[in-house]
């Protein structure tokens, strides 16, 4: 396992942790450590509650992702019951290094796609608080969920990577001890997309839409259909 000086985040290697990475691709020990990331120490029985699993299952996967070191048990509340935590707040590893290590690609994708499945599941949990009048009004207006397509280097999506996780640091450090503060879903993503191949539709087939030389880039498109404008 890699060490990164913050206790908070674990950088998993492709070849030292590789067992860890298969225990890790079950999609229910990672919506496990996704829940008690978000919720605090739990119980197998509890998680089992919000999964729709047996407290059996939640056990066994709990186990797994205690042997490679994802969750500790925690606090015990009485001797009755055996509650467990998060070890650590973020997991990441280098990308380079994961297309380098044979098979490991392959963990990278399924990591991308929970993480996709987890922003639907905060979307909805997020619209039903709102709905319930569970969420204060001066928070309705700074949440929202932004598409931009800007045109970076690799230089610069690195920079803006850095930055972003600088600030996030700070203004977590500053909230720390305010009562108003909430878990929070923040999502990022910079992926770049190599242009598509653009065809020319010329001749009787060509339909009075048919505008060959638009597309993803052509100027004044739009970022998409949710777009924040803020």
């Amino acid at each position: 396992m890699a060490t990164t000086g913050d206790p908070k985040r674990r950088v998993l290697d492709p070849e030292s942790d590789a067992a860890a990475l298969k225990a890790l691709t079950h999609p229910l020990r990672i919506r496990l450590l996704g829940l008690l990331r978000m919720e605090g120490p739990a119980t197998a029985t509890e998680l089992a509650a919000l999964t729709g699993e047996s407290s059996a299952s939640t056990s066994y996967h709990l186990r797994v992702l205690a042997k490679y070191a994802f969750v500790a048990e925690a606090e015990q509340r009485d001797g009755r019951e055996r509650r467990w935590r998060s070890v650590h707040e973020v997991t990441s590893w280098s990308n380079q290094a994961m297309e380098e290590a044979p098979g490991s690609g392959d963990f990278v994708g399924v990591m991308r796609r929970r993480q996709v499945q987890h922003l639907l599941e905060a979307v909805e949990r997020h619209e039903g608080d709102v709905a319930a009048g569970r969420i204060d009004q001066p928070w309705l207006e700074p949440s929202g969920i932004s598409d931009l397509m800007p045109r970076l280097t690799p230089e610069s999506l690195g920079e803006l990577w850095r930055t972003f996780e600088a600030k996030l640091a700070e203004l977590t450090a500053r909230d720390a001890s305010d009562p108003r503060a909430l878990r929070t879903v923040v999502f990022t993503a910079g992926l770049p997309l190599a242009p598509r191949a653009r065809q020319r539709t010329t001749g009787p087939d060509a339909g009075p839409d048919a505008a060959p030389d638009a597309g993803p880039d052509a100027e004044g498109s739009p970022g998409g259909p949710d777009e924040d404008p803020r």
